[in-house]
């Protein structure tokens, strides 16, 4: 409400102008049109909403016949907490510049008309999302109870297994759920450095938006260049530091606008140099490219882009693996030992990278978008649709589900934060969470079921600043420092000293300190009023607001500018001259000075905010030995549990904040025991402890993790007949465009001589080395993704001319570029395809089949990839998963299953369900929203034309099957070439979106599926960039199509 006070008091002012205090003419016309505004509003709500209360309208009538229409009450009770005040403004200023009383009065009364109409549409707004998020909350409540149902009887193999591994186990304890997160305790090995020793570990972390440097730093330059910036490096700098850790990269985009210091633009920077006896790297900051390269792009506008830093990130870190691995390793790459997102964006980056290399990844969500979503519909202000527009909160809420299904471990600053808010989500449950744990722990299966391990690290702190006297108890008060006998050998007086003690009548009282953002939610105001009003306190005690920096009030944000205007006025009312400082400006390095006064004039820190996320200036105030008084909500609970060096307050409670903030100033005993027990326990907070947590909760949660390697095929740099000796089977190793006959009779040496015989022929007949026929050397790769189909759901034969005029437009290069096929089909459907228009499989060096969950080579006599199918099968539900499908994808009742039938496994990393044609099934974000809530994390595609469901594990995805290509071939996505049509399978999207090139063929997809996304999802446009350079568009599929449409995008 006090943003909007300046409307309050202009409609007092009306009031004001109104009242009938003088018989002049004048007077009496205005207060007539004001009786006739009345008299209109009362037929206004009768005729269109009876419900409406009139009484809210008519003021205080009842009580005096002359008092005029009110709509002040109704208006702050209504609306003022839930609209933009905008037009109410503009009709205002209007009314002001009206002189003639009927004009003025029709303006008013058009005012109260929108006050009317907002408060309807503010109530229509409320009711249809209380309906759609009580909707979606049954229907989680009901995942989560299938979900406890399957958990809840063991088999009797389960109950033997079990009962032996009690038997056994004695270090585990399980506590009873009491309703909060409770606690399975287990002896966890902590990180040392001589458990470490030996290790050399690579962690990537990953914190996409913002302006990010080592030095100095913009914080709050704007929204997304915060605090986070400030953690993600200085987490970087303190991992590097730690034994065992090697190499730390901290990867963020690239902006190379001139609206920003150029060094934003640089590829590379030091963040820490090794240290002499580590033998490590150090930690690095490392700027990807993405989106567009001159332009600075806010967070809300970054998700079409995501797909490019991933493109760009692992290219980056397979370089950096081999190079690793040549100087560490014997030569083999050293993967990333963790891939740690920040926040929604880099979760998502975090997951496609986890995927790819087949390694752990750990998530921090820094601020959650469900929770702000739920707080903006409560609100009411603005619609469903207003809040995805301006925050992108439905794109930024999936990234977070998709990093929920992809991590190992979610990194989190407090309980309150597991409990209200990553509770919220539909891929975390804390007790299916818990329930799942201890399964694992007494060896029993999960069936299929997974949830993240969430673990409560505290934010670390760098405590270099803090000198020794800070930490000394009596380190005595400011009489020492200023009085007229004081040592001209003293050391100076910090400047920032001067700047608040001049607002002091008596410096050396105590100093109640609040430092934070002129923000209503940091509840400064509460705290002000509290101290005006408690005359104790102000006896006792001076007040210092350190509310960021201003130049001019007005000037400032809207909410800013009335949280200062509101502090301003108190001091007024309350008569505080003397004893409340309110400087204007301070510095960053001027924050430590401004802790330091405080404490010596033994003072006490107070954070009063209504939610404290976490809470770093309470550890820093403690830091220096300041007593602390903070908030009930949010972090500062955990923060005084482990320091115990304050008390906690409810912030609506004015009374509570006085008695606290007087029983700290006044009882010195208490006092000097807080700042004793802060400073006892503050390297709880501190870096090194918050990375020993954090490597040892990592190295335990890798347990979980395959322990398949990705291994990448080594480049060729010998001359061809010194390569070609030694190897048992030439066949895993090319791909030869032609038969050699008999081979398949000889033994292995004879069968090695005639194929190099081959190839030698081969390369003297066209000029070209043999090694461009190894997949490794191939200069670039044409994938044809087209999904052609009739309405039966059949492949037409307008995929084999799409390929035939593909190979056509390589022309000459066809040994240098290689060709992929990403399909839906089975791979007997794709022979068969194959078959029926003559197409050789031969061509291709790979085909990816079943929508990305399995891949053969044909210079592999097409053998399934055993290497690629224990690469996707990470959080795999398997058999668990088959009839739970079929159940939850039918709308309505369908108990026999007519309308849906399982096919087959058409392999084991992919289960098919046919669909009759007409049958109402759910979209692939609904489906796969029912599957998260019952712990279930797969891949959904619907393909075929709609007529089939393929579901698969987490990672497999024809995009997905690309990455691994890339790093198994060595081969830039940047030098990869997708064809697709203009639609396509639910998964079609995934396909246009990279670094990748990408041609949409005109005219050769008629029939497709459009079952991706329900209305209430994101939109396209947060997928796909409109205005990509990396995608050319072709009237047609003929071959001279294509060629102009590779010449688009830089190809030929």
């Amino acid at each position: 409400m006090a943003r909007n006070e300046w409307i309050n008091g202009y409609l007092e002012a009306i009031l004001d102008a109104g009242s009938v205090t003088s018989t002049s003419d004048a007077k009496i016309k205005e207060a007539a049109g004001k009786e006739r505004s009345e008299t209109n509003i009362k037929s206004m709500g009768k005729e269109f909403d009876e419900k409406l209360n009139l009484e809210k309208l008519e003021g205080g009538k009842d009580k005096s016949a002359e008092k005029l229409f009110s709509p002040t009450n109704y208006f702050v009770e209504e609306v003022v907490n839930s609209f933009d005040e905008t037009d109410l403004h503009r009709t205002w200023l209007k009314v002001i510049a009206t002189r003639n009383t009927r004009a003025r009065s029709n303006r008013l009364e058009n005012m109260c008309w929108r006050i009317w109409h907002l408060a309807r549409k503010k109530k229509q707004i409320a009711w249809d999302d209380a309906q759609r998020l009580a909707k979606r909350r049954m229907e989680r409540e009901k995942g989560r109870n299938d979900a406890h149902d399957d958990l809840s009887e063991l088999s009797e193999g389960e109950k033997e297994k079990s009962d032996v591994i009690n038997q056994t186990e004695t270090t585990t304890t399980v506590m009873p759920f009491t309703g909060k997160l409770g606690r399975v305790n287990s002896e966890m090995q902590m990180w040392s450095d001589e458990t470490s020793s030996s290790k050399q570990h690579y962690i990537v972390l990953i914190s996409l938006h913002g302006l990010v440097r080592g030095e100095n730093m913009e914080l709050g330059r704007d929204s997304d260049t915060g605090g986070q910036v400030k953690y993600v490096v200085e987490l970087a700098r303190a991992l590097a530091d730690m034994k065992g850790v090697h190499r730390v990269d901290l990867l963020t985009r690239q902006i190379t606008c001139p609206d920003v210091d150029s060094s934003y633009g640089e590829p590379i920077e030091m963040l820490s140099s090794p240290s002499e006896d580590s033998g490590g790297c150090g930690a690095y900051l490392i700027r990807i490219p993405c989106g567009p390269p001159n332009k600075y792009i806010p967070k809300e506008s970054l998700w079409p882009y995501i797909p490019e830093f991933v493109d760009g990130a692992l290219s980056h870190i397979v370089s950096v693996a081999r190079g690793l691995g040549e100087q560490a390793d014997a030569g083999k790459p050293l993967w990333p030992h963790v891939i740690h997102g920040h926040y929604a964006d880099a979760g998502e980056v975090a997951a496609r990278l986890s995927g790819a290399l087949n390694v752990p990844m750990v998530l921090t969500g820094h601020s959650l978008g469900r929770n702000k979503f739920e707080q903006l519909l409560k609100q009411g202000r603005l619609s469903r649709e207003d809040i995805n527009s301006t925050y992108k909160i439905l794109r930024r809420i999936e990234g977070e589900e998709f990093g929920l299904d992809a991590t190992e471990m979610v990194v989190t600053s407090t309980r309150q934060e597991i409990e209200e808010q990553w509770g919220l989500y539909d891929g975390f449950d804390i007790k299916l969470e818990r329930k799942l744990r201890v399964r694992r722990r007494r060896g029993v299966s999960c069936l299929g079921r997974y949830m993240p391990r969430m673990v409560v690290i505290p934010p670390g702190m760098d405590f270099s600043y803090v000198t020794t006297e800070d930490s000394l108890e009596g380190d005595g008060d400011l009489k020492s420092l200023f009085g007229t006998g004081r040592a001209q050998t003293k050391k100076p007086i910090p400047p920032i000293w001067s700047e608040v003690m001049r607002f002091f009548t008596n410096p050396h009282k105590p100093m109640i300190l609040a430092l934070s953002r002129p923000d209503p939610k940091k509840n400064v105001t509460t705290l002000l009023k509290a101290f005006g009003e408690c005359k104790p306190l102000r006896e006792l005690a001076n007040l210092a607001l350190i509310l960021g920096n201003r130049d001019d009030i007005e000037e400032m944000s809207n909410s800013s500018s009335v949280v200062l205007t509101t502090v301003l006025k108190l001091i007024d009312k309350y008569d505080l001259y003397g004893q409340v400082a309110y400087p204007k400006h301070h510095k960053q390095t001027d924050v430590p000075e401004i802790y330091r006064l405080a404490t010596k004039t033994k003072g006490v820190f107070i954070n009063p905010a209504l939610v404290e996320p976490f809470g770093l200036t309470i550890i820093e105030a403690s830091a220096y030995g300041l007593p602390v008084v903070a908030t009930k909500n949010g972090g500062p609970v955990d923060i005084l549990k482990a320091l115990n060096n304050g008390l906690l307050i409810d912030p609506h409670d004015q009374k509570a904040i006085e008695d606290a903030l007087l029983k700290l100033v006044a009882d010195k005993n208490l006092w000097f025991d807080c700042r004793k027990n802060g400073l006892k326990n503050i390297h709880r907070f501190s870096w090194p402890e918050h990375c020993r947590n954090y490597l040892s909760y990592v190295e335990r949660c890798r347990n979980r993790q395959p322990t398949t390697r990705l291994e990448i095929m080594p480049t060729i740099e010998e001359p061809m007949s010194e390569s070609l000796r030694d190897v048992d089977d030439l066949s895993l190793r090319f791909s030869i465009d032609v038969d050699v006959k008999g081979s398949v009779e000889l033994d292995g040496a004879s069968r090695q001589k005639e194929l190099i015989e081959t190839l030698t022929q081969m390369a003297s007949s066209n000029g070209k080395s043999a090694g461009s026929y190894f997949p490794g050397r191939r200069q670039g790769l044409y994938v044809v993704a087209i999904d052609c189909y009739n309405s039966s759901g059949f492949c037409t034969e307008t995929l084999s001319i799409v390929i035939h005029n593909v190979m056509k437009a390589a022309g000459s290069k066809t040994g240098q570029i290689g060709f992929v096929l990403l399909t839906g089909l089975t791979l007997q459907e794709t022979r068969e395809a194959f078959k029926a228009s003559q197409l050789n499989t031969e061509d291709f060096d790979a085909l990816i089949c079943s929508s990305g969950s399995e891949m053969y080579f044909p210079w592999r006599d097409l053998v399934l990839d055993k290497d690629y199918e224990g690469h996707i099968e990470y959080r795999w539900p398997a058999e668990n998963v088959r009839s739970i499908v079929m159940r939850l994808a039918m709308i309505g009742d369908d108990t026999e299953g007519e309308s849906m039938h399982y096919m087959s496994a058409c392999s084991s990393r992919c289960y098919s369900y046919s669909i009759k044609s007409g049958a109402q099934t759910r979209r692939i974000d609904d489906l796969r929203q029912r599957l998260r809530m019952r712990g279930f994390r797969c891949n959904l595609v619907y393909t075929h034309a709609g007529s089939r469901l393929n579901v698969m594990p987490l990672f497999a995805s024809r995009a997905q099957a690309l990455r691994y290509l890339s790093v198994r071939w060595g081969i830039e996505i940047s030098k990869m070439v997708i064809f697709v049509g203009e639609k396509g399978d639910t998964d079609y999207e995934d396909l246009l979106v990279g670094l990748h090139k990408t041609v949409v063929l005109g005219g050769c997809v008629e029939y497709a599926c459009e079952m991706l996304r329900s209305e209430d999802s994101f939109k396209r446009e947060d997928l796909v960039p409109k205005d990509s350079l990396n995608i050319a568009f072709s009237e047609g599929y003929e071959a001279q199509d294509i060629s102009t449409a590779l010449e688009t995008v830089g190809i030929m």
